[in-house]
């Protein structure tokens, strides 16, 4: 493989976006979290929710910090590695990373401070006003962004100037296409579960070591209950966005089934080894049939193999091949730990399972790695393509950009985002090992006294004092 300016390009974009995308993962999810505790906090009056929010604040505000330092970066590579990128599609993705700015950006702004240094200063009611402003930011933000994304994947409403310049001719179009109305709402859910199972992995982390039992158990119980209605939705919202990708990007769909040949019916190959020189499977475990109905809901549909392609329309295979499996396969596994727990969180049954404890602790990267490898199988399998069917990635590079160049940069990128990111989670993870400051001997909104509350069959340190009616 040779080292050349577009590869190194790709790598460092891929680079840049797979660390970028952890923080909007986790801060949308997060900034709807503290607008629920603080709207359960406001209707109960219960100082639970209070102190749960106090914490989880901390947390967003450096994980919101992070997420707007690397989204920069984000943008100058636009300039740098993909000026023509910019300039062919400037006039319509210009507009939408302004819109952003204008909508996104305000609101996030102008709340923000709120949420840090308003605690004591507003109403109640204005603060959580200000988190309703700041999760619709974050949610705008992301709306915004994946317009521009969508776009690249379905371009629709311009025309070509003679230049090469898309230019604009129906907004509506472009931001209401259908690949927004099915990848937007997966992206935003999948953003709400990465939060859920963040909180539901820290209360069972509590739980486990005997600190902050009863924080622990409201954010394991809530959370839990919370994914469980979430994650089939995402699934369902995940087919959708399939049924878009057989439709319009038949190259990208015949890669993430690895299927080489058309077949009808078509087989769904659950697993195997993509080999593209010799164009089949190596290793193939398939199950008759199920191709066609996950493709077009039918037992006899013809489905479309890569050979149908020319070889330069086809994107990596063994990428979209088996990211799509990863993703696919924590999202099974966090539908499990969330269905469990939730019945599980019905009675104190959940305090003395151990095992689900542990699974729900060690599930945190989950939602995380599901993101990031969605992202792949959309990205990677919309290649070799840019903006699909119009512009190629090659042919989106900056001019006259030399090798040299862009590894000197990718190497900045690397050391640097490695230095901040590293610090930066580790500072998270102190923020979480400390804890949410412990319940005071009577909780602000009821005068009954503590009682002792024993944690059956499980270790002494899981005892807690917590307070009636909490």
């Amino acid at each position: 493989m040779d080292v050349t300016p577009l590869l190194l390009s790709r790598i460092q974009f891929a680079f840049t976006i797979t660390l970028h995308i952890i923080f909007p993962a986790f801060t949308v999810g997060l900034a709807a979290w503290l607008t629920f505790l603080e709207g359960c906090g406001l209707v109960t009056g219960r100082a639970i929710y209070r102190r749960l929010s106090d914490f989880w604040l901390k947390i967003f505000a450096v994980a919101f910090g992070l997420g707007v330092v690397s989204g920069i970066v984000m943008a100058f590579q636009f300039g740098t590695n993909w000026s023509e990128l910019s300039r062919r599609t400037g006039p319509i993705q210009g507009p939408l990373l302004g819109y952003e700015s204008f909508t996104a950006f305000a609101l996030e702004a102008g709340f923000f401070g709120v949420l840090m240094f308003g605690r004591d200063r507003v109403p109640r009611w204005v603060y959580f006003l200000a988190c309703l402003m700041v999760a619709l930011g974050t949610s705008m933000s992301s709306f915004w962004i994946m317009v521009n994304n969508s776009w690249m994947q379905e371009p629709v409403g311009f025309t070509t100037r003679p230049d090469g310049v898309f230019v604009p001719v129906d907004w509506h179009a472009i931001i209401f296409s259908h690949a927004v109305l099915v990848r937007f709402p997966h992206m935003m859910l999948a953003a709400y579960v990465t939060g859920a199972f963040c909180v539901a992995a820290t209360g069972a982390w509590y739980m486990l070591r005997g600190n902050a039992v009863q924080e622990g158990r409201a954010m394991l119980t809530m959370a839990l209950r919370l994914a469980a209605i979430l994650v089939p939705v995402q699934i369902g919202f995940g087919h959708l966005a399939g049924d878009f990708v057989h439709d319009k990007q038949p190259t990208k769909f015949a890669a993430i089934e690895g299927r080489w040949n058309d077949e009808q019916p078509a087989s769904e190959v659950l697993i195997a080894w993509p080999d593209e020189k010799a164009e089949t499977n190596r290793f193939q475990i398939a199950i008759p049939y199920l191709g066609s109905v996950i493709g077009s809901m039918s037992l006899s549909s013809k489905e479309v193999g890569l050979k149908s392609f020319p070889v330069a329309d086809r994107p990596p295979v063994a990428i979209p091949f088996f990211t799509f499996r990863i993703m696919v396969g924590c999202g099974l596994l966090m539908l499990a730990i969330a269905w469990i727990g939730s019945w599980l969180s019905l009675s104190d049954r959940i305090l003395r399972a151990r095992l689900l404890l542990w699974a729900t602790f060690l599930s945190f990267p989950l939602g995380f790695v599901a993101t990031i490898t969605g992202w792949f199988t959309a990205e990677v399998g919309r290649q070799p393509w840019t903006v699909y069917g119009m512009l190629r990635t090659a042919e989106a590079t900056t001019p006259f950009l030399t090798t040299p160049q862009v590894a000197t940069s990718l190497v900045i990128f690397a050391s640097v985002y490695s230095l901040i990111f590293t610090f930066g989670a580790l500072y998270i993870y102190r923020l979480l090992r400390a804890g949410p400051i412990p319940a005071p001997d009577l909780d602000l909104q009821t005068t009954n006294p503590k009682r002792p509350l024993s944690v059956p069959g499980d270790s002494p340190g899981l005892r807690a004092t917590v307070p009636a009616g909490e």
